[in-house]
């Protein structure tokens, strides 16, 4: 049994839930996220406790790979509803002299220290704000917001000697002393 495919997930209060068969769709305040369920899964809404439940649908009852879409779905809807209501944030700080980053409409350009700056296009739904070298990538979508942080961090990775790179803000580098001459 999954203990946390059983749990239900809440529903807080200002978010609105349309479920539609196997396609379900979370929104509030404009934001809006739609999620399309296996057919191993089925889902019920209970509107009086605010709930959705996930199970493991009639027929799929021993197999494997059902029992574990039924966490994993479980899961993303809870990914869905915090997105939703309170959004998903990840930082990242360029530590190096003369680097930086600026948005221009819907591109973000990044100077790491190559010839040429690195241009990202920004995709749909994410908010992108860049204070002196902290770059803070916002959205609704868990997935979009990770996956774009990774791609700006893997525009130049922090290398362990001068401490230059693209790093995340709660991320700690293990530094290394170097060559030691005269010794």
């Amino acid at each position: 049994m999954s203990r946390i495919g059983k749990k239900p997930v809440a529903i807080p209060s200002g978010v609105n839930v349309n479920l539609n068969g196997s396609e379900l769709t979370i929104e509030k305040s404009g934001k809006s996220q739609t999620l399309n369920c296996r057919p191993e899964v089925s889902l019920s809404w209970d509107e009086g406790a605010r709930t959705v439940s996930v199970s493991v649908a009639d027929g799929f009852d021993g197999d494997r790979f059902a029992r574990a879409m039924w966490g994993t779905t479980r899961a993303l809807i809870e990914n869905m509803v915090v997105g939703v209501d309170k959004g998903y944030e990840k930082r990242l700080e360029i530590n190096g002299a003369g680097w930086g980053a600026t948005v221009q409409g819907p591109i973000l350009e990044l100077k790491v220290g190559y010839a040429n700056p690195i241009r990202l296009n920004i995709p749909q739904g994410l908010d992108i704000n860049v204070e002196r070298n902290i770059v803070s990538v916002k959205g609704a979508c868990k997935q979009t917001v990770g996956q774009f942080a990774s791609e700006i961090r893997a525009t130049r990775k922090p290398e362990p000697y001068n401490g230059k790179g693209v790093k995340y803000v709660d991320e700690t580098i293990k530094r290394k002393q170097g060559k030691v001459f005269g010794s």
